[in-house]
């Protein structure tokens, strides 16, 4: 499709465009926000039902499970079918499992849905970013991507505040998920009203389809329609792209292992935060959701920051390198930023989290822990949707996947971890390995662009870069 053409995403008007950007981080912000929804009333499930702590942990953990399985198939899925008939099929079980979650009456029944619910509600975090790569030039999808990423860590950290105080007004446990029925019926009402397809694949499918019954004539073809698989191959190309792709492509092995970390630690927080400052300094439910106001406010700094001035200095960068494309490589800046600032938190937080110490020390951390949270989530998303174009729906579900299985994993050695070592030396152990982990923006902005000369699935790798302009410095290089 050419670039007026009015059935193309990126032809369309930047209003309607900011509003499917803008709902499609309504949809991310509703699943992160239902998997952590739970913590606030963690105590009246465990007077309900009798199980032990660890259980009601899995209530959070199996639902990021569902994370772990959803992404294999709506992010291929959509590659194949478009993106909105797996946000409607996806929201409609998301929504009725939720519902059977406010109707549970059992510890069986209320981990099961859990588990299908956090499974259809990945479908906004296979698919959202696709959906930014399908409607937004590279100079604009930093800007998209910016004000979208707050999303995915705003929910987790609003969601332990709204349940903690609607614990502390005694309100019903079952009125927390009857609050995620109505938030995900409302999305599935609107995605089915105004959300379009997106993907210009299966847009040409339907205009092909439409000229060959408005003609009769069936020379009339799109490339999607051509591309016929048996059963068995599309299953393997379904379930198998994200892995081929995360085991094959050592850049995205590398940023998917690092955005792991980070978002299993912001899980891992939901289990620490109560124990320095619930048992340390005695906050009650409500406000122990309150703590995770400041990571929140870290990242709304982090979204501004971007905004005014490193998507400008982009926007430049596009016109240097034109008329070929920006080299992925220069989307690590701001992982380069945040990585160290990223580290620096965790030692903070560990090392005034004595009871004898002001609560607004540690509290504090949070700020920069969530600054470095956004930008390396931009500039790692924006990495692999630069190098994988065409397949970034498959790169960002194979991130996705791992990224869970993290987030699940990590809040159930949390409680252990923090008792045996104390909140000091078990902080400082995650410092550690942030710290570990801190060079990885600098290798990938410096050997990038090598390794993806040896990538099949990044179509980046070709094209010769502008020599250096004259406002450049003679000994500086354009990868």
């Amino acid at each position: 499709m050419g670039p007026n053409d009015p059935d193309n995403p990126k032809s369309w008007s930047k209003v309607y465009r900011w509003y499917i950007t803008m709902f499609s981080a309504i949809l991310v912000l509703n699943a992160t926000f239902a998997s952590s929804a739970p913590t606030g009333v963690i105590p009246q499930l465990i007077e309900k039902f009798g199980f032990s702590v660890e259980v009601a942990k899995l209530t959070i953990s199996l639902f990021v499970v569902g994370y772990c399985v959803g992404p294999l198939l709506w992010g291929p899925l959509s590659e194949q079918f478009g993106r909105k008939p797996v946000f409607i099929g996806s929201f409609f079980a998301y929504t009725a499992f939720q519902l059977g979650c406010a109707l549970s009456q059992n510890t069986a029944s209320i981990l099961v849905f859990r588990f299908l619910g956090g499974t259809f509600a990945a479908a906004p975090l296979a698919n959202s970013g696709a959906v930014m790569s399908d409607i937004w030039d590279a100079e604009t999808r930093g800007t998209a991507l910016a004000l979208f990423a707050l999303a995915p860590f705003a929910g987790p950290t609003l969601g332990p505040t709204v349940s903690g105080f609607m614990y502390v007004a005694g309100v019903s446990w079952r009125w927390v998920f009857w609050l995620l029925t109505l938030f995900a019926g409302a999305c599935l009402v609107f995605i089915v009203l105004t959300l379009p397809e997106t993907y210009a694949p299966v847009i040409l499918v339907k205009r092909a389809q439409r000229l060959r019954k408005e003609t009769g004539d069936t020379r009339y073809w799109a490339p999607l329609e051509r591309n016929k698989m048996a059963l068995s191959q599309r299953i393997s190309h379904v379930l198998g792209r994200p892995f081929v792709l995360l085991f094959r492509e050592p850049m995205l092995f590398v940023m998917t292992l690092y955005m792991s970390f980070v978002y299993g630690v912001m899980y891992l927080l939901f289990e620490a935060f109560p124990i320095v400052f619930a048992e340390g300094h005695h906050f009650n439910a409500g406000e122990s959701g309150l703590t995770f106001i400041p990571i929140f406010v870290g990242s709304v700094f982090a979204v501004i920051v971007y905004l005014f001035y490193f998507n400008p200095r982009y926007a430049r960068l596009m016109k240097e390198f034109a008329p070929h494309p920006v080299p992925p490589e220069y989307r690590m800046e701001v992982c380069m930023l945040a990585s160290p600032i990223y580290t620096i938190s965790f030692f903070w937080f560990a090392w005034t989290s004595y009871s004898s110490i002001s609560y607004w020390a540690p509290l504090m951390a949070g700020f920069p822990m969530g600054f470095a949270i956004i930008f390396l989530f931009l500039g790692l998303i924006n990495y692999a949707i630069d190098a994988y174009l065409f397949v970034a729906a498959s790169a960002l579900s194979a991130m996705t996947v791992a990224r869970s299985t993290f987030g699940a994993g990590f809040p159930l050695f949390a409680s252990q971890m923090y008792e045996k070592l104390n909140p000091r030396w078990a902080t400082t152990l995650l410092g550690f390995i942030a710290l570990l982990m801190t060079p990885i923006p600098f290798v990938l902005r410096v050997y990038g662009h090598k390794i993806r000369r040896h990538s099949k699935f990044a179509p980046t790798n070709t094209g010769p870069a502008p020599p250096p302009k004259q406002t450049e410095k003679p000994n500086q290089t354009i990868v």
